[in-house]
């Protein structure tokens, strides 16, 4: 199960690199546009990195956007957060979206933290 779960996990974050990359070729001046926006939402101003990427696996969780929950999963780690700030995020989540932020967060965020752990040993 974990090995399958890791899979899914790395499977995600490739089908997201390749989609957004054939994106590119087709729609090159929207991609750049785009890119350069979401660029300047997560760059170092008066809320840190780390905390606009907690934000994102939040509203991630709310949307119920699997891929962005494992993006901005993988996000958090790579600000630096600790298992207990997500989890704390995840309590927030919950608070508004009820169970189905919550069965995301148990499942698929959990999974991802486990997953991309093991891929940094």
């Amino acid at each position: 199960m974990l090995v399958e779960a890791r899979n899914i996990t790395e499977e995600a974050l490739m089908d997201y690199k390749e989609g957004i990359g054939t994106f590119t070729k087709k729609m090159p001046k929207l991609a750049e546009l785009y890119n350069a926006f979401t660029e300047e939402c997560f760059k170092e101003g008066v809320l840190s990195q780390k905390q606009k990427q907690l934000i994102a696996l939040a509203v991630s969780l709310y949307a119920q956007d699997e891929y962005c929950i494992i993006y901005h999963t993988k996000g958090c780690l790579d600000q630096g957060c600790s298992e207990e700030e997500i989890l704390e995020t995840i309590g927030v989540t919950a608070a508004f979206g009820g169970g189905a932020a919550m069965s995301q967060a148990v499942t698929l965020v959990q999974d991802s933290i486990q997953d991309l752990q093991e891929l940094k040993h």
